[in-house]
């Protein structure tokens, strides 16, 4: 089974590799890397690792955290591979067919930014109405949005009384862009972590900014 480990580690050389030695000694076999961010000498790191059957994730924790100044962020089950080149085939995608540019946009992002869900909304009289949805998102037409209209990308506190009970109970991180105007963003979360980091929400708000160039209105 696979996992996505988020690690935050010196930012020195051989730190890396001697997480990945650690990893390697448990039978962990380390399938991909990114690099989320880094600043103030410190480093944090998306590991795609796959566990042999029957092997406990916490074990990837004890691992990771043997190296000395290695602290590990989350760990959750994970399919596929992390790969930078998703950005560009997305905006490939929405390009291609601009009439179904929000649901392929959608449908894309998770992958992207390794998050479990994301919602298209747009600001009405009565709320945010769901323009598009990804798999895995939470089954809402309407939501009560009070920080729309949006002006930059941002992260949002999962704890504030809009967010639905659900929602909270998962601990489910949040963040936001806006998607060509201030009234349509685009809503992401991640259910029970880790926390979206400013390298991600930055990376968030490029991809939609170069995206809602080829959305219609």
């Amino acid at each position: 089974m696979s996992f996505l480990i988020r690690v935050q580690l010196p930012d020195s050389p051989g730190t890396l590799g001697a997480v990945a030695t650690a990893l390697g000694a448990i039978g962990a076999d380390i399938l991909s890397v990114d690099v989320v961010e880094r600043a103030g000498g410190v480093a944090i790191d998306d590991l795609v690792v796959e566990l042999p059957s029957g092997r406990l994730p916490d074990v990837l924790i004890t691992a990771a955290e043997s190296i000395p100044g290695v602290e590990v962020d989350a760990v959750r089950p994970y399919a596929g591979v992390l790969d930078t080149h998703r950005e560009l085939e997305l905006v490939e995608d929405v390009a291609a067919e601009p009439a179904d540019g929000l649901a392929i946009f959608a449908a894309g992002v998770p992958k992207i930014i390794r998050a479990g869900w994301a919602l298209i909304v747009a600001a009405t009289a009565e709320g945010a109405n769901k323009l598009a949805a990804s798999t895995a998102a939470p089954d809402i037409q309407t939501i009560d949005l009070p920080w729309l209209p949006l002006a930059r990308a941002t992260v949002l506190d999962g704890e504030e009384s809009w967010v639905p009970a659900t929602w909270r109970e998962l601990g489910t991180e949040l963040a936001a862009t806006p998607l060509g105007k201030p009234d349509r963003v685009l809503l992401v979360g991640r259910p029970g972590g880790p926390m979206f980091r400013a390298a991600e929400v930055a990376r968030l708000a490029h991809l939609a900014g170069i995206v809602a160039v080829v959305l219609p209105d």
